[in-house]
């Protein structure tokens, strides 16, 4: 028995199947569709009466499960899981992506500034390919650390070496109802529609990770967190601007002497590529072109922004 049969997606509700048998072995639960989301947190019991706690993950769908014992016939029921449509932030982030837990929290933002910062140690011809900019560095780092960290993983992304730090647990990239569409591209609050008519693409400026992805947290750096951006507003002409962004490392994770870092790709320069840059908190606000100080009297800083999947309350500031 299937108890209850609908649960909503938002990687936190549970439903609990009730298992009789004759049978003095543990049965085998299997969940049939791994993009889903969803996973077996436990399995209790004995003597012929077991309980097995399904948790959702964020995608909707109907999730079959499959109860195996040896020697008898296998049987199987449904669960129908519910997408959660709620914008609680009404900032255009759905609830299904925002990290609630503070262990999650933490998770993301060890692996986000890791990853950002290991390419500063990589060779360049190391480097995936697709981080040419500023914006492309912070898309790169912000994908990856919302990927499961296993083995396959591992295989595909270049790192020097990889930590054993906790992954995200409520969902895991790509398997979301967005898939691999993570960043938001238009004004609004979430709305259902959402998910197919463009409003979340895998490509994001650095404009639009500020306007539609991160929300404003001080123009006091004294403020931010590890993980957070950094953005500027720098006028390139009279009738173009441009805007670019940087990481808030916090203490290194790498080289471990204590400083604290922010960390940029410079873009492409002329015909060069460009490079990647880690400056500590004292060499960037005393930066010998006054713009690029993140300092509140300079007019090119737009200040601290946080990643909305972070956002605690309707402030968000320590």
């Amino acid at each position: 028995m299937l108890e209850p049969q609908r649960i909503l997606a938002d990687g936190y509700d549970a439903a609990t199947l009730s298992i009789d048998s004759d049978a003095t072995v543990p049965p085998r639960v299997i969940l049939a569709d791994a993009s889903l989301g969803a996973r077996l947190e436990a399995l209790t019991g004995g003597d012929g009466k077991w309980q097995a706690r399904v948790r959702a993950g964020v995608s909707p769908g109907k999730l079959g499960i499959r109860v195996e014992f040896p020697g008898a016939p296998a049987a199987s029921t449904e669960l129908a899981l519910l997408l959660d449509t709620q914008d609680t932030a009404e900032d255009g982030t759905p609830d299904f992506l925002r990290l609630d837990a503070e262990p999650d929290r933490q998770s993301f933002r060890r692996w986000f500034t890791y990853l950002a910062e290991a390419q500063y140690f990589q060779e360049s011809s190391a480097r995936p390919p697709e981080i040419n900019d500023c914006a492309a560095l912070i898309r790169y780092a912000y994908r990856e650390a919302l990927h499961a960290h296993d083995s396959a993983w591992a295989d595909s992304v270049r790192v020097p070496v990889l930590p054993a730090f906790a992954s995200v647990e409520k969902y895991r990239y790509p398997f979301t109802p967005l898939g691999a569409a993570l960043f938001r591209v238009r004004s609004g609050s979430f709305v259902k529609s959402d998910l197919d008519n463009s409003g979340f693409l895998q490509f994001a400026d650095a404009q639009t990770l500020w306007r539609f992805n991160t929300h404003f947290v001080s123009r006091d750096i004294a403020r931010a967190l590890p993980g957070d951006l950094l953005f500027y507003h720098q006028a390139a002409s009279s009738d173009h601007a441009t805007f670019h962004s940087m990481i808030y490392l916090g203490e290194s994770q790498m080289s471990r002497d204590g400083r604290r870092y922010f960390l940029y790709h410079t873009g492409p320069e002329g015909s060069a590529a460009g490079e990647i840059k880690r400056l500590s908190v004292e060499e960037l606000t005393h930066f010998s072109q006054a713009e690029w100080r993140p300092l509140a009297g300079n007019p090119n800083f737009l200040g601290v922004s946080r990643w909305n999947i972070l956002r605690k309350g309707a402030d968000d500031v320590r």
